[in-house]
């Protein structure tokens, strides 16, 4: 073992990693930080894919970014920039209408006036409802989910002091929700909830019920009808980029910029950072993590270990099992990764020319925002329908970006990149059929024709094209099941039962070693929520 001994050793340079990484080296801790891939990011990253084309390959818009992080690493002085999009959602129709939305209230509503007066004149109060509940959920994002479950006392011994900050958690969640008063029901139904007949009930217009609702399932494998997909409504009005609320923003030079920005926030803090180091094993000993070895063999001592890798990486490859307690192993594995995501990567030498608002000489409000592709809440749930037998949707539903309509430092000049992410394309896939490269640009080639629909333009403007199946997402990116968030985020994996119930405090049954990534509270999304909490409940054991 390496005669170096670091106070702590995190597994993944991913934003939570990173993160968690500087809050311990601020606090004098001596901090080493492995990623196997030969660039710092995880998901956030971005990469030159083809010549003078800088791609963000994964991850692609940004909101939810903690502004304490922000401030506390001092990202704008490394070079993090966000650019807003205004407007901020495009949704063409075939019969030639189209619906934009952004922040601009005036424009909401006369946007939506042209389908519909009564939800123009809705839109506002239901914006401001889901503002209400996002304003007392969102403190609870950068804070420890408390234990509040009568769970067996032999699986964990729980220290008095923790016992009296859950206590004191679980009545700040209790006073929060109290806060809503009448409108208390409503969000505990859009909290548990299925999108479609909330929207229903608020909207008559189809187009702005799709367009809000395909928000809701972007990155899960379930349909706007199932419970659960209405609390990703809320992610919408939560966070800030560039300081206004509900904006989400791209990066300037791709979202490696971001981690780019925290990488050398951390470096100057005295974390030490090593690309392509591929962890293999955590080491135990007496109970406790010691140590890492690595795929070249060499073993790294350490007092602690933080795994921004995902639970099952963590519990089921780098440890042996005997190490845990029968009913976490168990728990572990009930873990649900279903995914159904694709992100398809275009290079293009001209912008869409969309028929239902013509012009792709230069860009224009339809080009900036999130484009919504096969918008009929029908249209949505067919989708679906496909996935569920384990077939990728006859005709997808794609959110099409274009951060080139705002950042020019990606490509060359006049040349654009298309970021397409696509439900809904099964992890599991049906007997008989596999993701190779047959089957991947089969697919890809679905989701570029349900574009040409409205922008005819497209397929023959393509230049390159990277496609990234759920199993691709899985070995590029180290998600297990091609799932984004680290595990799926239905209401039975959030909060105190993230990732699995009795352990939402970080911490783990081995000693010494922590979650720091999306596998733990508050899940997926490019927040470092995780990586902060993580960071703060190690110093408080005193690593």
């Amino acid at each position: 073992m390496t005669a170096t001994r670091y106070d702590c050793v995190i597994i993944g340079a991913g934003h939570n990693g990173l993160v968690c990484a500087f809050e311990l080296a601020r606090a004098g801790k001596k901090v080493l930080v492995l990623e196997r891939r030969n660039v710092v990011g995880g998901c956030a990253v971005t990469e030159e894919l083809w010549p003078g084309y800088r791609v963000s390959t994964a991850s692609y818009v940004v909101s939810l970014l903690l502004p304490e992080i922000e401030q506390r690493m001092e990202l704008k002085r490394h070079g993090y920039k966000v650019l807003a999009r205004n407007p901020s959602s495009f949704t063409p129709l075939e019969d030639g209408r189209y619906l934009l939305l952004g922040p601009d209230a005036e424009l909401n509503r006369s946007e939506i006036a042209k389908f519909s007066q009564k939800d123009a004149e809705a839109y506002p109060r239901y914006s401001r409802l889901l503002e209400r509940i996002a304003e007392c959920l969102e403190p609870v994002l950068d804070k420890t989910p408390p234990d509040l479950l009568p769970l067996p006392a032999d699986w964990r011994r729980i220290p008095l002091s923790k016992k009296f900050r859950d206590a004191k958690a679980g009545y700040s969640i209790f006073q929060a929700l109290k806060s809503l008063g009448s409108d208390m029901p409503e969000a505990i139904e859009i909290l548990t909830g299925a999108a479609r007949p909330i929207l229903e009930r608020w909207f008559e217009s189809d187009v702005l019920i799709s367009t809000l609702a395909t928000d809701a399932i972007i990155g899960t494998f379930q349909p706007i009808s199932a419970p659960g997909t209405a609390y990703v409504l809320l992610h919408h009005v939560m966070g800030s980029a560039g300081g206004a609320r509900g904006v989400w923003g791209y990066v300037e030079g791709g979202m490696g910029g971001l981690t780019s920005a925290m990488a050398k926030s951390c470096e100057e803090a005295g974390v030490e950072i090593r690309t392509e180091a591929e962890v293999t094993s955590i080491q135990v000993a007496d109970g406790k993590a010691c140590g890492i070895v690595l795929s070249s063999g060499e073993e790294i001592a350490t007092k602690t270990v933080a795994s921004c890798v995902d639970a099952n990486l963590t519990f089921n490859r780098f440890l042996d099992e005997k190490h845990l307690p029968e009913h976490f192993v168990n728990a572990v594995r009930r873990i649900d990764y279903a995914s159904a995501s694709m992100k398809i990567n275009l290079a293009v030498r001209e912008l869409p020319d969309f028929t239902c608002l013509p012009g792709n000489s230069e860009v224009g409000p339809q080009h900036r925002g999130t484009i919504h592709i096969g918008c009929s809440v029908d249209y949505l749930e067919r989708a679906y329908d496909d996935a569920k037998y384990g077939r990728p949707s006859d005709r997808p539903i794609v959110e099409m970006t274009i951060p080139t309509s705002v950042d020019r430092t990606l490509t060359p000049a006049g040349h654009h990149i298309l970021s397409l992410f696509v439900q809904y394309a099964p992890y599991k896939l049906a007997e008989g059929l596999e993701w190779n490269d047959e089957f991947k640009n089969e697919f890809a080639d679905r989701c570029v024709a349900e574009i040409a629909r409205y922008a005819p333009n497209v397929p023959a403007s393509i230049l390159h094209r990277q496609i990234l199946s759920p199993k691709d997402l899985e070995s590029v990116y180290g998600l297990t099941g091609g799932n984004i968030f680290q595990g799926a985020m239905p209401l039975h994996q959030l909060f105190s039962l993230r990732p699995v119930a009795g352990w939402s405090d970080y911490r783990t049954p081995v000693g010494g070693l922590y979650l720091c990534g999306s596998a733990a509270h508050p899940g997926g999304g490019v927040m470092g929520a995780c990586g902060l909490n993580a960071s703060r409940e190690m110093l408080r054991d005193g690593i």
